[in-house]
């Protein structure tokens, strides 16, 4: 019978491995959650669902430099270890993996991953290093933890959908699983980066979602699809968002083009900004 232990910070690959490979010894299933930190209940709901899957739970805070292009938020990503220990210490969580920079990419990491695919287009098209960062991440975090499955969420869809392929792709001995994105009671996606809204920017922002609703609505029914994500776009801007960065009706699996009246599962992703903020959200059709 495993028995539960007190929360345990590791920073070293060495201490690490030691302690997965004790857990395998007794037989336990092993889950991690990759997050960047600045835990909210968003994250601590994958947390829980990782609880549900496996008898020891790894989760990895990491703010990874590589999927942050030049001009972008890593500086004042916001950061908050103390807080994030004592949520997950709340939770039973068996332990945080975080590592440096340093112990992550050492000095002399010349190998990147580069995913196509669903990586291609939406975030891979505003940002185009940004999948290489973080199917590269993603790689080494398997690859240190060796867990049996790993849970991100679905708020971040696309990268739900890059990590797949990835996992696919390379035969990587992990199982994927989506959680449901949680959102406040106005149906903003609990996000880290929220906390960058003004007052006024945050009376907006559940709009998102609304708009993206009523368009899997009628992407449902059949609509035209480039009409949809058109006027989306505009209600949209009419709603508060300074810039748009794209709404797209998209196949569930690959992200591809969606073809109304498939029996394909669809989703609409969008990207744009409440002033200096930047927010993505998705919804099923």
């Amino acid at each position: 019978m495993l028995t539960r232990t007190s929360l345990r910070k590791i920073t070293t690959l060495r201490a690490l491995r030691a302690k997965t490979a004790d857990w395998r010894h007794d037989g336990a299933r092993i889950a991690l959650v990759p997050t960047m930190g600045a835990l909210h209940d968003g994250h601590l709901s994958l947390v829980t669902l990782a609880k549900k899957r496996a008898e020891r739970v790894v989760v990895s805070i990491f703010v990874n430099p590589t999927q942050f292009a030049e001009g972008e938020d890593l500086s004042r990503y916001p950061r908050d270890e103390a807080g994030d220990l004592k949520k997950l210490r709340a939770l039973d969580v068996d332990v945080v993996w975080a590592p440096s920079v340093k112990v992550m990419y050492g000095d002399t990491c010349a190998t990147t991953v580069v995913p196509a695919g669903a990586a291609r287009d939406l975030e891979g098209a505003f940002r185009p290093e940004h999948f290489a960062g973080v199917a590269t991440v993603c790689c080494k975090l398997f690859n240190q933890v060796a867990p049996d499955i790993a849970v991100f969420g679905e708020k971040d869809y696309q990268q739900l959908c890059v990590i797949k392929q990835l996992v696919r792709d390379l035969d990587l001995s992990v199982k994927i699983v989506g959680g449901k994105t949680l959102r406040a009671r106005d149906g903003l996606a609990l996000s880290s980066r929220n906390q960058y809204l003004t007052g006024p920017e945050r009376k907006i922002a559940p709009t998102l979602c609304d708009i993206l609703k009523t368009t899997a609505k009628r992407a449902k029914e059949g609509a035209r699809i480039s009409s949809l994500e058109d006027k989306a776009a505009r209600d949209l801007v009419k709603a508060g968002f300074t810039k748009i960065d794209y709404v797209a009706v998209r196949d569930a699996e690959t992200l591809g083009p969606y073809k109304a009246g498939t029996k394909r599962r669809g989703r609409v992703l969008a990207a744009a900004w409440l002033g200096k903020t930047r927010l993505i959200d998705n919804c099923a059709v």
